[in-house]
């Protein structure tokens, strides 16, 4: 499997420590040239690789972490999305539910990637919580899960795994949106909640 990050603001960053944490290869772009990029992401480790724009995005998992409605400039520098997951790690805060149509946040990103499979994913975590050791000491730190593809959900709750976190499954797009998507200027309920998954001790009869 081949990974691209498209934003390397602090979530970007975040996600990326997240890789080279378990030495999982990644791409990483932004607006910026890669040689702009390069600097930081060497500081973050040997398997986070800056590319442009265009070349990441023929990576098989794309996770998005740009602010809101750059999607849309993402999703034009590719002409054909098929066969390829978007993770969709973007937070609509403060943008008026008219300009949504009424739907998930995640919907209306879905809609500019034809093809693509979408996920809704590592949005809840504040970027410091998405860079430190999903190791709580006793739990792994829990990153949600929801699509309306239920081969997308168990290829990203396998990268989740991969990079040591707990998967939760919420549903679809819009059973999952009610919970961790910001809608006008409310944020969900488990957005920033931080949450661990502590394995069953009990003996088994």
């Amino acid at each position: 499997m081949t990974y691209a990050i498209i934003g390397f603001g602090a979530v970007g960053q975040a996600l990326a420590t997240a890789f080279a944490r378990k030495r999982i290869d990644v791409t990483v772009a932004s607006r910026r040239p890669p040689e702009a990029l390069a600097q930081q992401a060497a500081s973050i480790g040997a398997t986070v690789t800056p590319k442009s724009l265009e070349e990441a995005l023929t990576a098989e998992f794309i996770l998005l972490a740009v602010p809101f409605w750059e999607h849309r400039e993402v999703a034009k520098a590719a002409t054909n999305w098929q066969g390829r997951t978007v993770i969709d790690v973007t937070n609509a805060f403060g943008i008026p539910v008219e300009d949504l149509d009424g739907l998930p946040s995640s919907a209306v990103v879905a809609r500019a990637f034809p093809g693509a499979k979408l996920v809704k994913a590592f949005n809840h975590l504040a970027a410091a919580k998405l860079a430190a050791d999903p190791d709580t000491g006793g739990g792994r730190r829990v990153v949600f899960v929801s699509s309306d593809e239920e081969s997308a959900t168990a290829s990203v709750e396998e990268l989740a795994e991969r990079l040591g976190f707990a998967p939760v499954k919420l549903g679809t797009l819009a059973e999952g949106g009610a919970l961790v998507q910001a809608r006008g200027q409310s944020w969900a309920p488990l957005i920033f909640q931080d949450f661990a998954k502590i394995p069953d001790s009990r003996p088994r009869s």
